[in-house]
């Protein structure tokens, strides 16, 4: 389908009924990236007349796309079940696609495809053009493993732009991407990995931060990285929220502490 008043060229979408809400499954044009690029999208029933709902913004790890925070990590039946239960106010939920670039992005600059705009800017455009809900609405950001390294980075590079962030499992610099990714990492270009570390993004804009928390399980390959980071920002005296917790780096411990994060973003509101 083509629409001269969207902002992108062309935009497909189909519709979900779940319980309690509709899940959206959509493909788009997107111009930060020059190609198709997918996003699924959960409006709870409770959101539906209201004009300035908040926006999750939920991203993936490595090997994933938009569809496996909903089919593998249940986000949207978490996120209505605390809605059902009045603990926290209806939230509109977005999970795009990376880009899929190689085994993964990591929602950074690189190969001429912006993959850091296409989160920030063109994803919060594409929930106001298929919901009607307002451009101005609110804005969260969290993520798993690489979407965990994104959502604090991009959270940290952007804080008049999301009123909180945070990241499960996550990778905390660019150089522990090779843990996971066929790809080398000088195939990417030229990422400069101390300008682009989760501690030097956070230390750039310490004065604006807006509330953050991050997890890791005590098994988790991450977890020395997560520890390091929460020192650094203690050294720095830089407030957060910090947690370990039995598990891995695995499904049962993310779709366990995604609620977590749900729950926090409802008193940052």
């Amino acid at each position: 389908m083509t629409d001269q008043a969207s902002y992108f060229r062309t935009t497909e979408t189909g519709d979900f009924p779940c319980p309690g809400g509709i899940l959206k499954h959509m493909t788009v044009k997107s111009p930060a990236l020059g190609a198709r690029v997918d996003a699924s999208v959960y409006v709870p029933e409770q959101a539906k007349g209201l004009e300035n709902v908040p926006v999750v913004i939920l991203l993936h790890g490595v090997y994933g796309s938009h569809w496996i925070w909903a089919g593998m990590g249940k986000a949207h039946t978490s996120l209505q079940s605390l809605i059902d239960a009045g603990e926290i106010e209806p939230m509109i939920l977005v999970m795009p696609s990376d880009g899929l670039w190689g085994d993964g992005s990591a929602y950074l600059k690189h190969n001429s495809k912006d993959f850091e705009k296409w989160v920030v800017d063109e994803v919060p455009r594409l929930v106001s053009e298929v919901t009607g809900n307002s451009p101005d609405a609110p804005l969260f950001i969290a993520g798993l493993s690489m979407g965990g390294y994104g959502a604090l980075r991009i959270g940290a590079t952007y804080p008049d732009r999301f009123t909180a962030f945070a990241g499960h499992s996550s990778i905390t610099r660019f150089s522990e991407m090779s843990q996971f990714v066929e790809e080398p990492l000088d195939a990417y270009g030229e990422i400069d990995e101390e300008e682009n570390t989760v501690i030097n993004t956070i230390l750039r804009n310490k004065d604006s931060l807006p509330p953050f928390h991050f997890d890791c399980g005590v098994d988790d390959e991450l977890i020395e990285g997560n520890r390091r980071l929460y020192a650094e920002l203690r050294e720095a005296g830089i407030s957060c929220s910090y947690q370990e917790f039995p598990g891995g780096h695995e499904w049962p411990y993310w779709v366990e502490h995604i609620r977590d994060t749900f729950l926090f973003f409802g008193r940052c509101r």
